[in-house]
């Protein structure tokens, strides 16, 4: 398919800073590091992003790279049968701002906020509302009932805007206390982090331009499809469609802009990000086909704070009983994706 360019796509001028996206950490394909002009009107807000709450996050400078290139498949990634096995939460839940003294939970009360990695490019997800500049969406709801629960107020929260790439390094190095990013669980990122019980199911699927030729993974071959780089979105592309040209951009922002300039011809993700991405563009389209994946999302800790996996846990269930969960659900990701199948049920036992 040529670089056709469709008109009437509002469009702003500016640079596209490079933030992340997409539902995994794997291999990193070099591509258009988030450049490019002509994306649509309702990413704008992706594009002057910075932390919100007490104090900003420094921005990185926008990076150009070597044009996309194609990849071989990548490493085998370690398998297990508990990717989605968490921590029991507590018996007793304790009470909002009375955290157990030496607890993870304690040393964020005392700090009198809760740091979390957070995308602002995932629109429905994670992403900065254009008229409010506010970072809202599905994780970022999550984000602040976990805060609620810790320090009695969901408004004590720092939320530092991290790449896809971001999300294993800040936890292992401390410089968040959790991430709600849209995070796959899977077993090569428990030997590194860990995670809460599985708060959302996802699964991979294409988003393409409609009238496209493409209508199924098959039908991938000799095209140029974009993913974020060092995401399982880009692993399962080279794995399963290994024909496909792959093309690697910081975020599925950056695809977005590939995309309506014509430079590539679909591109895949988790089916949330994409329908956030076919929601900001008229022409685009996400192919009505089941998910050619499953994509378990997981609040990420550090690996070391397993009782904080284990509170986080027993806010899921508050957020379960109360009705909470499914108010976040219906009102990001229902109107996109449909009823769905409610609230994963948690599995716990891992120690």
């Amino acid at each position: 398919m040529g670089r056709t360019r469709r008109p009437d796509i509002p469009a702003i001028t500016s640079r596209l800073r490079s933030y992340g996206g997409g539902g995994g950490a794997g291999r990193s394909i070099r591509g258009v590091r988030g450049a490019g002009r002509g994306v649509a009107l309702a990413v704008a807000a992706a594009l002057t992003l910075s932390a919100c709450g007490y104090s900003p996050t420094p921005l990185p400078e926008p990076t150009e790279s070597a044009a996309p290139t194609a990849a071989g498949a990548p490493p085998a990634a370690p398998t297990c049968d508990n990717a989605t096995q968490s921590y029991a939460p507590p018996e007793t839940m304790p009470a909002p701002a009375a955290m157990p003294e030496g607890s993870t939970m304690a040393r964020i009360q005392d700090r009198g906020r809760l740091i979390v990695g957070v995308s602002a490019d995932s629109f429905l997800l994670g992403s900065r509302n254009p008229q409010s500049g506010v970072i809202e969406g599905f994780d970022i709801d999550i984000a602040k009932a976990i805060a609620k629960a810790i320090l009695g107020d969901e408004n004590k929260i720092q939320l530092r805007v991290i790449t896809a790439a971001d999300r294993i390094p800040v936890l292992e190095k401390g410089e968040v206390d959790i991430v709600a990013r849209n995070m796959t669980m899977t077993c090569g990122r428990w030997e590194q982090i860990g995670f809460s019980a599985e708060y959302y199911h996802s699964g991979q699927k294409i988003l393409v331009r409609q009238g496209s030729d493409i209508t199924s993974l098959k039908h991938l071959i000799g095209k140029k499809v974009c993913a974020p780089n060092q995401t399982s979105s880009m692993d399962n592309l080279i794995r399963l469609a290994p024909h496909a040209t792959p093309v690697g951009a910081d975020n599925h922002t950056g695809c977005l802009v590939l995309f309506q300039r014509g430079d590539v011809d679909a591109i895949t993700g988790d089916d949330t990000v994409l329908a956030g991405l076919a929601a900001q563009d008229p022409y685009a389209m996400v192919l009505d086909e089941e998910p050619f994946t499953a994509e378990p999302y997981g609040v990420g800790v550090n690996k070391d704070a397993k009782d904080l996996a284990a509170f986080i846990n027993g806010v899921l269930e508050q957020m379960r009983a109360d009705g909470r969960w499914s108010d976040a659900y219906n009102q990001w990701l229902a109107p996109h994706l449909g009823e769905g199948t409610g609230q994963p049920t948690p599995v716990y036992g891992r120690s």
